[in-house]
């Protein structure tokens, strides 16, 4: 009887020591590298978040949504080139492969922030990621400045020359 009742204890621990693994999420598996959010004009609509999504895990992870205190809203967006013409669109998702990285970028991939507080360059602004096996990780963000057309950002692998156009669907 002792043996069953223990038997049942480890059963019951090993599960709860597995669910509680699983409980940690992707997101503890994801870095943020080399974050920064572009400053802009006072009054400004929007502005983006640029960074390197990297996967230290063995499965691949979605990135499904983004949200601060800095904006009213934070979106996942692309840069799409519809017939010649530069566009952004929201997107759904974005895909992190297992052991690989996704850059979001000028140009590119980025978390869009619309209606944004005032921000001065220095600034941290809290990003939170969200993931969609319900995981998030919070993020500490630093406004740049923009460099001039000629010359890059300052910081890390997500940087590169700032030219963002206006804000459309």
């Amino acid at each position: 009887m002792k043996l069953r009742v223990l038997t049942t204890t480890l059963a019951l621990l090993s599960a709860g020591l597995a669910h509680g693994v699983l409980a940690a999420g992707i997101a503890d598996n994801i870095a943020a590298v080399g974050p920064f959010i572009r400053l802009v004009p006072p009054g400004a609509s929007a502005t983006a978040a640029y960074l390197v999504l990297k996967n230290n895990g063995d499965r691949d992870a979605r990135l499904v949504r983004a949200s601060t205190p800095a904006a009213r809203v934070a979106e996942l967006h692309e840069h799409v080139d519809e017939h010649g013409v530069m566009k952004m669109r929201k997107v759904d998702a974005i895909e992190i492969k297992a052991h690989g990285n996704t850059v979001l970028q000028p140009g590119g991939l980025h978390l869009m922030l619309i209606d944004p507080a005032p921000m001065q360059e220095g600034d941290k602004v809290a990003i939170t990621l969200g993931f969609d096996d319900g995981s998030s990780k919070q993020i500490d963000v630093p406004v740049l400045r923009p460099a001039p057309a000629s010359m890059s950002m300052p910081a890390g692998p997500a940087a590169a020359p700032m030219d963002h156009p206006a804000h459309q669907h």
